[in-house]
């Protein structure tokens, strides 16, 4: 420890000031040690923790520990959190004539003492005995839009004739208002389930072990989150029987698949509410004796009733109602159904806007019929730590979910491929590894781009969309330069998203270069025939290491390095370790390896010598090496 280091008082992400690190299952002992300087005059020290729901703050003495160096004092405690849920601290200091604090502080001096308690550290604490699914560790996971994916060339019987076909499968999706002003989104280019099938082989190349699809249910509308029926699948996409096909086809290559399960709201026009009258005379909106009459918020029947986010297409249903709730969560409901024929699991839509009493319920069907199956949450925040309904939730606690799609991942990778400060940039990451449970942490799926956000490509080399129309849009691609930066920036960016803690998820055509703002621009159909090959080929490489490497399957994180465009890290577990290294400087950097790594191999063919690695500008590099066990 050279003389000109500072210690700093209390830093939660090393092992040094607070063992162990990050979330503990209930009943862990944590062991808290902090750094005073002399100059505080301390004469008592307490740890400050206040479980979420309760009033006040319990204290815990510190004992005096003696000297870290001549000017600072070492103090130390043991916590035991005994239920679930979150707990905040800080440290209060007691001296002669004054009392003290330290609390957090920016990513660059870690904590601080201040004159005010203000703000607090977080600890999560879950359930005790909290597994998630093995088959998903290590693995890659594809998100597909079942339109715009492929189209299998079978014809299909399709009763309905208030749909566009569109058959240019390389033109923009529809995105002009109608003459009422009105974007219906019933433009289809007959992507199908058969279609998945035949390129079954495509995605084993990958390296994909898990297909998530975005609904496949009866619907109006092209995205089909407008659900016409839970129970059926789409005509257009095909027939029960096919998709029964695709998961035991799936399976054969060990790919799992999971459907996005849409609970929050249904369609309009459903078999449910039935406000056009496609479906008879019965439903809510035509009904009040209707059985799914209760599962509405009607305001005043039959034209005020609540809807999500004021689309009046998407009536809200009150999850909490038995009927619906059997419905969906039953031994013989929908969730169930679905699992019989061959799905793994299930992503939750809107999971903020679901009652925690209908996730428990939907989580006790899923695991009644599959105790290995996988449930997943859409939470765009920390999803720890995130408060809806009044409430703070309890999505990753042990008793909801065993995931959440990880949009804290996406922000910092893109933002750092943009240009923001590495520091910030891990400061993002570390939160979500400090404040996750190990087993939510060993499945977070982590996207760069999904059906609800700009391509990453778009986003990381594209002028900014700033609330441009869609006219603007549809007309803006992105010219050769861009492009060539795209790709670069892509590379870096998903070499960070193969590696970090959890799994990739990889947003249909995002492997092959594709690009496109808002949706719809987001959701056009894979360029079959037209792909960025050497993206397909980056991809298939870093899905090889991905396997061969099991540090990146449950390892441990270490930061390493994160200064203004460069960031590194360590992934290891008992059997081996990968060095990680990002350089978005536009100009080629030296860095000196960590001890073990001087005679490692450069996956990607940088130069290593005398224990200097040579990262060229604007790329990625990893560094493996197996341990001797």
């Amino acid at each position: 420890m050279g003389s000109d280091y500072m210690p700093v008082p209390f830093d939660s992400r090393k092992i040094y000031y607070r063992s162990p690190f990050g979330a503990v299952e209930q009943g862990t002992e944590i062991h808290f040690r902090i750094l005073l300087p002399k100059t505080e005059h301390t004469q008592k020290a307490q740890l400050c923790v206040k479980y979420d729901y309760d009033y006040n703050w319990e204290f815990t003495e510190l004992i005096w520990c003696g000297k870290f160096d001549e000017d600072t004092e070492i103090w130390e405690c043991d916590f035991t959190p005994e239920k679930i849920g979150l707990y905040w601290y800080n440290f209060k200091l007691t001296g002669i004539d004054r009392t003290r604090y330290v609390i957090p502080s920016d990513p660059y001096t870690v904590s601080t003492i201040e004159d005010y308690m203000g703000r607090s550290w977080q600890i999560t604490c879950y359930k005790k005995g909290f597994k998630t699914p093995d088959w998903l560790v290590g693995g890659v996971m594809y998100q597909i839009f079942p339109d715009r994916f492929y189209f299998s060339g079978e014809e299909k019987n399709i009763k309905r004739t208030d749909f566009k076909r569109n058959k240019d499968w390389f033109a923009l999706p529809e995105w002009k208002p109608d003459e009422n002003g009105i974007i219906k989104n019933n433009d289809f280019f007959m992507g199908d389930l058969k279609g998945i099938t035949m390129k079954l082989d495509y995605l084993e190349s990958l390296g994909v072990s898990c297909i998530y699809l975005n609904p496949i249910s009866e619907a109006y509308s092209n995205h089909r989150y407008d659900t016409g029926d839970y129970s059926k699948v789409d005509s257009i996409l095909g027939t029960e029987e096919d998709f029964k096909h695709l998961c035991a086809e799936a399976k054969k290559r060990g790919i799992h698949i999971i459907n996005d399960g849409v609970f929050s709201h249904t369609g309009s026009d459903s078999v449910y509410f039935n406000r056009s009258g496609r479906y008879g005379k019965g439903g809510a909106y035509n009904d009040k004796n209707s059985p799914y009459f209760s599962w509405y918020k009607f305001n005043e029947w039959p034209n005020n009733y609540q809807s999500w986010w004021g689309f009046d297409t998407l009536p809200e249903v009150i999850e909490e109602t038995p009927s619906f709730n059997e419905y969906i969560n039953g031994k013989d409901g929908i969730v169930r159904k679905w699992m019989k024929c061959g799905n793994s699991g299930w992503r939750l839509d809107v999971a903020d806007e679901l009652p925690d009493v209908f996730i428990e319920n939907l989580r006790k069907s899923v695991k009644d019929e599959n105790p290995d199956a996988f449930l997943v949450g859409e939470v765009w925040e920390d999803a720890s730590n995130k408060e809806s309904y009044g409430a703070r939730r309890k999505f990753l606690l042990g008793e909801q979910f065993d995931s959440v799609m990880n949009y804290v991942f996406r922000d910092a990778i893109l933002n750092f491929c943009k240009g923001q400060h590495g520091k910030y940039t891990m400061d993002q990451i570390m939160s979500v590894i400090e404040n996750y449970p190990r087993p939510v942490l060993r499945v977070l799926m982590n996207s760069l781009s999904t059906h609800d956000t700009e391509r990453a490509i778009t986003v990381m080399a594209g002028e900014p969309l700033d609330g441009k129309d869609r006219e603007w849009q549809a007309d803006t691609k992105l010219d050769d330069e861009h492009k060539k930066l795209g790709v670069k920036l892509l590379k870096v960016a998903s070499a960070m998203q193969f590696t970090l803690p959890g799994f990739p998820c990889i947003y249909y055509g995002d492997e092959a270069g594709m690009e496109g703002y808002r949706d719809p621009f987001n959701r056009c159909c894979y360029p079959w025939g037209k792909e960025n090959k050497a993206l397909i080929e980056w991809h298939k490489k870093l899905a090889n290491v991905r396997k061969s490497c099991s540090a990146l399957w449950d390892g441990d994180f270490i930061n390493v390095l994160s200064e203004e465009r460069r960031i590194s890290y360590i992934r290891h577990d008992k059997d081996s370790a990968i060095f990680c290294t990002f350089n978005l400087y536009d100009y080629e950097v030296e860095a000196k390896m960590p001890p073990g790594y001087a005679d490692g191999k450069p996956v990607f063919g940088s130069k290593l010598e005398n224990g200097i690695l040579t990262i060229p500008p604007m790329s990625a590099e990893f560094v493996v090496i197996e341990l001797d066990t």
